[in-house]
């Protein structure tokens, strides 16, 4: 059972770590363990979980709510870490990352990845979001300025309103976001491979039962993460952010589409991907990292790192 993912675990995991990451598990209180993959050069005792800020401009990846942070972004880290000190941490209830409490926000997960970056010493960040990740590197900005000093953001919105919730339901055919995205079914999944990519590429049905019983733990809470996620209107947050915003979208996101990329372009920028969907990191990784690199590029002589 689940033997794709016995399979693709140690292969990605092994390239990774011969890219300069290694895993890391932080006790960012008692009952709350951080799963991160942080860069090898800054551990200095893995038993006392002590480390050395990082040796060069640090880069932040925060995944989509359909995999953990590594399954997202390792064609990113591939791609960043001689340049930069790169870190990708699992949210609450994604990979290794558990907590004993209650709270299920987007802003309770902000402050957690905060509070981790906190420990492993890094005080500036530029921030990296796909999708959920990037709802949660909204709340980051606003909440640690000092901390966020730019951001790169696909396929998300600043928070998920009942409004734009309503839209999403009705042209995907959805009732509650977990329609979609905890799937029970082999249909299911296919489905959410269908529409978070531009083309979903061919499986076989065995694959997808062991993605299946092997991608969704903690279901319970990461429903309840879900149905959290969404605010009504009158309740959305109204913010000013004085970090630099850059935007780069997949032109058939069909979970965020370009309409609504073009009502937050004046906050996030231009910057498109051809042939791609929701998904872009994963889908259209070459050109993806290529914009990528070049935004990182200006930010960090912008602020002189």
């Amino acid at each position: 059972m689940g033997n794709t993912i016995v399979i693709l675990t140690p292969l990605i995991h092994g390239l990774v770590k011969l890219a300069g990451l290694t895993p890391q598990t932080i006790e960012i209180e008692p009952g709350t363990l951080m799963n991160i993959w942080v860069p090898k050069e800054t551990v200095t005792n893995n038993d006392q979980n002590i480390y050395l800020p990082p040796t060069k401009p640090a880069v932040l990846l925060l995944h989509s709510f359909a995999m953990d942070g590594i399954f997202t972004w390792f064609l990113q880290v591939l791609a960043l870490t001689r340049e930069y000190s790169v870190y990708v941490p699992d949210f609450l209830f994604f990979g290794g990352s558990i907590t004993n409490r209650n709270e299920r926000s987007a802003r309770f997960q902000a402050e957690f990845v905060a509070k981790g970056l906190g420990k492993l010493k890094v005080e500036k960040v530029t921030l990296v979001g796909l999708s959920y990740g990037g709802m949660v590197g909204f709340k980051m900005a606003m909440l640690y300025p000092k901390l966020v000093r730019s951001m790169v953001m696909s396929g998300t919105v600043i928070e998920m309103t009942g409004s734009i919730s309503r839209e999403s339901y009705k042209r995907l055919g959805l009732t509650r976001w977990s329609d979609l995205l905890m799937p029970t079914t082999i249909e299911g999944l296919k489905r959410m491979f269908s529409i978070g990519f531009h083309k979903a590429p061919w499986l076989p049905d065995f694959v997808y039962r062991d993605l299946l019983e092997t991608m969704f733990s903690n279901r319970k809470e990461r429903n309840q993460l879900l149905d959290d996620l969404v605010v009504a209107d009158k309740d959305a947050t109204s913010y000013t952010y004085s970090q630099d915003i850059h935007m780069v979208w997949g032109d058939d996101d069909k979970i965020f589409n370009l309409d609504l990329a073009m009502t937050m372009k004046t906050q996030l920028g231009d910057e498109t991907t051809k042939d791609a969907g929701h998904l872009v990191p994963l889908e259209q990784p070459f050109k993806y990292n290529k914009r990528l690199k070049c935004i990182l590029e200006r930010v960090t002589k912008y602020h002189g790192q």
